[in-house]
């Protein structure tokens, strides 16, 4: 009896999915997201230099950043992951990496080279967490 019992808790949870993976992907964001926006903001004066992006750019990205990994971490530990909150996050991340790609083709902001990988390593990091969440979304 508790094989199959256990049989059925496993094909439970196959027909429902779960929302693990899409929870760890949602935090892992929200972290990684947090510290560059404390970062951007606590550092803005030495990345200028760095990166060659200007502080008056800085300061207002890195208020967003810590203001989206709120938002970020609030649809990843809800009691219930909500589909259209994972949604919306893997198209706000994705949008962050077209919108990323583009200033370094652009020359937007001018960044130096070093500033110019580092835009783009971001943008392969931001991409990698909606993939992940992505994934998420589909075991869900």
């Amino acid at each position: 009896m508790a094989s199959t019992q256990y049989d059925r808790v496993a094909s439970d949870a196959r027909a429902t999915g779960t929302d693990g993976f899409a929870r760890l992907a949602l935090k892992l964001d929200a972290v990684a997201t947090g510290l560059n926006g404390i970062a951007y903001l606590a550092l803005a004066t030495v990345l200028d230099s760095f990166f060659g992006v200007p502080t008056a750019v800085q300061y207002p990205v890195g208020a967003f950043l810590l203001l989206y990994a709120v938002g970020v971490l609030a649809v990843g530990t809800r009691k219930e992951i909500s589909r259209t909150g994972l949604t919306a996050v893997i198209v706000a991340n994705m949008l962050w990496v077209v919108l990323s790609l583009v200033v370094v083709v652009s020359g937007a902001l001018s960044p130096t080279g070093v500033g110019a990988v580092w835009i783009v390593l971001q943008s392969l990091t931001v991409g990698g967490f909606a993939v992940l969440q992505y994934i998420g979304l589909k075991r869900m």
